[in-house]
């Protein structure tokens, strides 16, 4: 479903009838995201605030749909967006080795380190969203610490899990896990046999252990964190072993008629404001002079897994196949 921001519509009328010149000229941009709606209608409300010539548009769904819209887009011979703002560097290398993304040389990524920097500048970190496991605090006496614990056949039965088939924060998470020798498939086989469900995306999760259907979730951070803070009955554990990461990166598509609009986009999203931001809905920043949210561990002591980003890449239909052979869908 698209959206039209009617904020930055008001702003753009207002500027046009004052006949206020902008630095830019006034356009559009069309922005793909896999990042919540309820976000995103703030980040579009900042950014407009300091950029209130340029209406953006938001297409939202979870980022293995956004990418089959954007094949489809491709062989239709047209891509309707503008930027990408979508959870996983899978997702975007897989674009940049089609040539589908811009190199944007300038883009302003001091005080980013380089690991989140595509090198050749066509795409670019903008958060840390870590996967770890979120538990119903009504249901769970003696909290998980570790991802092992799930297997206990008590606890996997009790378990739901968003699907890589949906969510591309998933597909980093179970490709990482099964890249590490102490889990394999044997770690998710385990958790099948004890009869652990998928569900759709994180979302599912979350309102999965929020009601009570489920004691225990493997789900992105700040999702249940968010939740708690707002009374929910769920907490979150960063298990012993490590979490996976995704950087929901930002880019641009090649041929966008809109380029100096898309990177004026890119730039709010790389800097302080839209940092700031992050870290007020729950996102561990990417910004060395941002501090993560209250509560958070520093992005220094997190245990982050090790992951094989090309091997993802490679491996990314066989992972959809063998999970979706696991737990359906």
């Amino acid at each position: 479903m698209r959206s039209l921001n009617p904020l930055a519509l008001a702003l753009f009328a207002a500027t046009a009838v004052s006949g206020i010149a902008g630095a830019q000229e006034a356009s559009t941009i069309t922005v793909y995201t896999s990042q919540p709606t309820d976000q995103m209608t703030a980040v579009v409300e900042a950014f407009n605030r300091d950029h209130p010539d340029i209406t953006v548009e938001v297409f939202r769904s979870g980022t293995t749909e956004l990418m089959t819209k954007l094949q489809a887009e491709f062989a239709a011979g047209a891509p309707q967006a503008d930027v990408l703002l979508i959870a996983d560097t899978v997702a975007m290398t897989q674009l940049k080795n089609e040539d589908r993304l811009l190199a944007y040389e300038d883009a302003p990524v001091d005080g980013i380190p380089e690991a989140l920097v595509d090198p050749d500048r066509t795409f670019f970190g903008t958060k840390l969203i870590t996967t770890g496991i979120a538990y119903n605090t009504d249901l769970v006496q003696t909290p998980p610490t570790s991802w092992a614990d799930l297997t206990d056949p008590e606890a996997a039965s009790g378990t739901i899990m968003p699907s890589p088939l949906y969510s591309g924060a998933a597909v980093i998470h179970v490709g990482t896990m099964t890249q590490q020798p102490e889990f394999g498939w044997d770690y998710y086989e385990q958790l099948a046999d004890g009869g652990a469900v998928a569900g759709q995306g994180n979302g599912t999760v979350l309102e999965a252990v929020a009601r009570g259907e489920k004691a225990y979730g493997i789900i992105v951070e700040y999702m249940p964190l968010n939740a708690r803070k707002a009374g929910s009955p769920i907490d979150f554990v960063f298990p012993s072993e490590g979490v996976s990461v995704v950087t929901q990166p930002v880019a641009i598509l090649a041929g966008s008629a809109n380029e100096e609009a898309a990177k004026a986009f890119v730039d709010w999203q790389l800097g302080e404001a839209a940092q700031q931001q992050s870290v007020e809905q729950g996102y561990f920043p990417v910004l060395d002079s941002v501090s993560p949210p209250e509560g958070y561990p520093a992005v220094a002591d997190l245990n982050i897994l090790p992951t094989d980003a090309e091997a993802l890449l490679a491996d990314d239909q066989e992972i959809k196949t063998q999970f979706s052979d696991l737990f359906g869908g």
